[in-house]
């Protein structure tokens, strides 16, 4: 009984804390730019997580930059679904040859081409639409403690995806198979927020010849955003991608072991970041 109390009072002194410091720094205030080991980036002041990381530790994600630049040589294209700022975007952009950065928040989306133009990434194309199964207009939850949280008005809205009172907007998605020219990444990398099923029912052809997958795993992203099952999630990742590293596990494995491992996972809640699936 304690627990959903303790992440209500969690999220109230976290929507607190970002509107004291929107007070104080002024409502005209937009973003506060940090010089991290990201790069130099425009960060949005009430953000708490990513952002707060940035301008407080001057670092984000370093770990899985590393993982993912193991991955690609200067040679490869790359497809970020979910650049958000671009904190990862732009640092993986200097390992590879081209980078196509999706963002559907459009107030992320300013910060992204500002980041882009302050690190002078000219590899980077970025679009500001939301990946899906066909084009379409959806309803858009923008958050704010946590921006890189918007998403998809979830099918199940649990208060731990509206404690910060998101406006909520209408935005343009497509499926990326018909949208974007590109057909060959060497890397895909989809982070959305529980709408992975929708944007790879979008983009059959992209990940039918990309070599390595990468893609965000919470279990009560796809209960309640997306309402599926694990099986109907990974029905959609290519059967040449036979190998799963699992990197909260640290461990790699075939692919019918890593999906047996991602059921005891999903049953238990338990996710990761950015599950790995290549051949």
């Amino acid at each position: 009984m304690l627990k959903p109390l303790y992440w209500r009072i969690y999220f109230f002194l976290k929507k607190r804390q970002s509107k004291l410091i929107n007070k104080r720094l002024g409502n005209h205030v937009k973003a506060v730019i940090v010089d991290s080991a990201n790069g130099i980036l425009a960060t949005d002041p009430r953000d708490l997580e990513v952002g707060l990381k940035l301008r407080k530790h001057g670092s984000y994600g370093l770990a899985e930059i590393s993982r993912i630049s193991k991955l690609i040589s200067p040679k490869s294209n790359v497809l970020i679904i979910g650049a958000h700022i671009g904190s990862l975007a732009i640092p993986i952009s200097k390992k590879c040859s081209k980078l196509i950065a999706i963002e559907a928040n459009p107030d992320n989306f300013k910060l992204l081409e500002t980041n882009i133009q302050l690190n002078k990434s000219n590899n980077i194309i970025a679009y500001n639409i939301a990946a899906s199964s066909t084009s379409e207009i959806i309803n858009f939850q923008m958050n704010t403690v946590n921006s890189g949280g918007s998403k998809r008005v979830p099918i199940n809205n649990n208060y731990l995806y509206r404690y910060d009172n998101p406006k909520i907007i209408e935005i343009q998605a497509h499926s990326l198979d018909e949208y974007i020219k590109d057909r060959n990444f060497d890397l895909v990398l989809i982070d959305i927020e529980g709408s992975e099923y929708f944007a790879m029912q979008g983009m059959k052809d992209i990940l039918a010849t990309c070599n390595k997958l990468i893609i965000e795993f919470l279990p009560h992203h796809l209960k309640n955003v997306a309402d599926i099952s694990l099986d109907k999630l990974l029905a959609l990742i290519p059967t040449h991608l036979t190998k799963v590293t699992i990197p909260s596990r640290n461990e790699t494995y075939p692919r019918d072991i890593a999906e047996a491992i991602l059921q005891n996972m999903y049953e238990q809640g338990r996710g990761d970041n950015g599950l790995i699936f290549y051949n």
